[in-house]
């Protein structure tokens, strides 16, 4: 099963106010809680696409299947700040073949955004749509067999 989480926190590297860690069906953003929004975003950017580049992740749009590597629309995502985003909704997804758009009210905090993501990105990923690769195993939003 996948499970991605956000978080805020205040022992990242100076300097350092986003960084993502992935392991066995898990992603886990550590986002710097004291930073402001738009420079947490601007990071969370850069981090997201080093991510993105492992070709470890996959969408699975209609009948074909997306990576990284898929030539007419690689996979991306990709964290907006958009002023048609009320501070009641915090954020909002948008998925097409290839591309996630995460849009951001700006007048939130990144508390609040790490608060926002959580909910909004298990209600996304209960779609089904998307598995890693993980040391030849694919993970998707399937429960865990039962193991021994």
């Amino acid at each position: 099963m996948l499970d991605v989480t956000y978080e805020t926190v205040e022992d990242l590297l100076p300097g350092r106010l986003a960084k993502i860690d992935e392991d066995r069906g898990k992603i886990r953003v550590r986002l710097d809680g004291t930073a402001p929004l738009p420079d947490v975003v601007r990071q969370l950017n850069i981090e997201i696409r080093s991510l993105m580049s492992s070709a470890h992740w996959f969408q699975l749009w209609r009948d074909e299947i997306v990576s990284r590597d898929t030539p007419d629309q690689p996979l991306s995502i990709e964290y907006i700040l958009h002023a048609n985003v009320p501070p009641d909704m915090g954020v909002g997804l948008a998925e097409d073949k290839g591309a996630v758009r995460v849009y951001i009210c700006p007048s939130i905090s990144t508390r609040e955004f790490a608060t926002w993501m959580n909910p909004a990105t298990e209600d996304f990923l209960a779609g089904g749509c998307w598995f890693q690769l993980y040391a030849g195993e694919i993970i998707d939003n399937s429960p865990e067999p039962n193991r021994v």
